[in-house]
């Protein structure tokens, strides 16, 4: 795509009074993950009638499939969605999980209001080092960079890990000087996908490593804090997909009293995508099994796009307390 577009054309904001507010407010902006129309027009609804800030974001499997062109366009009909329903919500579009210097230059250059540089799985003079390089170039065009100190289990589209590093507290002070990085995502028990925990029967989700978080508060105060693979696996829809033809055993996710303890401290930023791509096939699989006749997508969709709303919805009035913050 040979043209450059700038975020503030699109209506996007970036992310930093977003964290702002929100670290001095005690909750967390929401960042909902999303792959299609359905799936975006159910984050700018609920988000819009909660009155809530909303970082929208997108991986690079997720960009491709979308197409870039495509991405931008629906990005500025979001803004513009919300507003036609009478709301301000600020919108940021986010690039999850960058693998590259040149992946997040194109998002910046394709009108991204904010890009995250994975470097964890980097030595860590490696990781410090490009993230340098994103946020040099993405501050020139006033985008906001996250980076990611620690590594996070699990499977997401092209993040892959097997096993969980926790983040070192005593190399966030040293990461955040030397990159310049405006939020940074750490590993404190969190992990990619929907299976996040392998549980023996009657044990019960090991609690977050909320020690480790309070030691990087600690250490850099008052900056903003990302959880990733924060979703709650809700089992309503683990069920749902199983009954009607689907096979998720063991799908287990993190608490949300968990989550919102780690919301009303540090963490100003938190990741959600599986719990989204359940609600959508659990309601899919139940609109197909109960109406085999039908084959109009919108039929289908709609229902799932309705679960959606009403998911994101509780998110941000009891989980990420983002209700009413816009």
């Amino acid at each position: 795509m040979g043209d450059t577009v700038h975020y503030s054309e699109l209506g996007l904001v970036n992310t930093r009074d977003m964290f702002k507010k929100a670290v001095g407010g005690g909750y967390a902006i929401p960042a909902y993950n999303f792959n299609n129309l359905e799936q975006l027009q159910a984050i700018v609804t609920a988000c819009a009638e909660t009155s809530s800030p909303v970082i929208i974001q997108v991986s690079k499997g997720a960009r491709n499939y979308a197409n870039e062109t495509m991405l931008r366009y629906m990005a500025m009909g979001a803004v513009k969605m919300a507003r036609e329903m009478g709301s301000k919500i600020p919108i940021s579009l986010h690039l999850d999980h960058g693998d590259s210097f040149e992946l997040c230059k194109s998002c910046v250059e394709s009108g991204f209001s904010s890009v995250m540089i994975d470097g964890s799985h980097l030595p860590y003079e490696e990781n410090v080092a490009l993230t340098r390089k994103v946020v040099e170039y993405a501050h020139a065009h006033d985008v906001t960079v996250e980076g990611e100190l620690g590594v996070l289990a699990g499977i997401e589209d092209e993040v892959v890990a097997e096993h969980s590093t926790y983040t070192k507290p005593e190399e966030v002070e040293d990461f955040v000087k030397k990159t310049g990085v405006d939020s940074l995502a750490i590993s404190i028990g969190t992990s990619h996908g929907a299976y996040k925990f392998k549980l023996k029967e009657g044990e019960e989700v090991p609690p977050l490593r909320f020690d480790i978080l309070e030691d990087v508060q600690r250490r850099i105060p008052g900056f903003p804090i990302v959880l990733h693979g924060a979703s709650s696996v809700v089992q309503e829809y683990v069920k749902l997909i199983n009954q009607y033809g689907g096979k998720m055993d063991g799908a287990v996710g993190v608490p949300e009293e968990q989550l919102r303890k780690a919301a009303a401290s540090a963490v100003c930023k938190i990741n959600i995508d599986s719990d989204g791509r359940l609600a959508v096939t659990a309601k899919v699989r139940e609109f197909m099994a109960n109406n085999p006749g039908e084959f109009d997508p919108r039929k289908y969709l709609g229902e799932a796009r309705k679960e959606l709303v009403q998911l994101i919805k509780h998110k941000n009035e009891v989980v990420l307390g983002s209700a009413g913050k816009a």
